[in-house]
């Protein structure tokens, strides 16, 4: 699943980066790099920023940057969703 599609108050992890480039890079700057827990805390009321806490920060990231963070629920292992 996307990071996208998590609502606040769950958790996940990140599984892969699917983006390129400039994009890539600044994602990783934020800390988002496989196996790192993300917790989604909250949504604008529009819908579009999403609050983040990553590694003790807290972060807003667009629906189309998220779309390339994929992510497994935490408690499911392995599994990808």
């Amino acid at each position: 699943m996307c990071l996208n599609e998590l609502k606040p108050g769950e958790s996940a992890v990140v599984r892969a980066l699917t983006t390129e480039g400039p994009l890539r890079r600044r994602l990783q700057d934020l800390g988002l790099a496989p196996g790192t827990a993300v917790d989604c805390l909250g949504r604008s009321p529009g819908g579009d920023p999403s609050a983040y806490r990553v590694r003790g920060a807290v972060i807003a990231l667009r629906r189309c940057d998220c779309g390339g963070i994929l992510v497994a629920r935490e408690g499911r292992g392995a599994a990808w969703d």
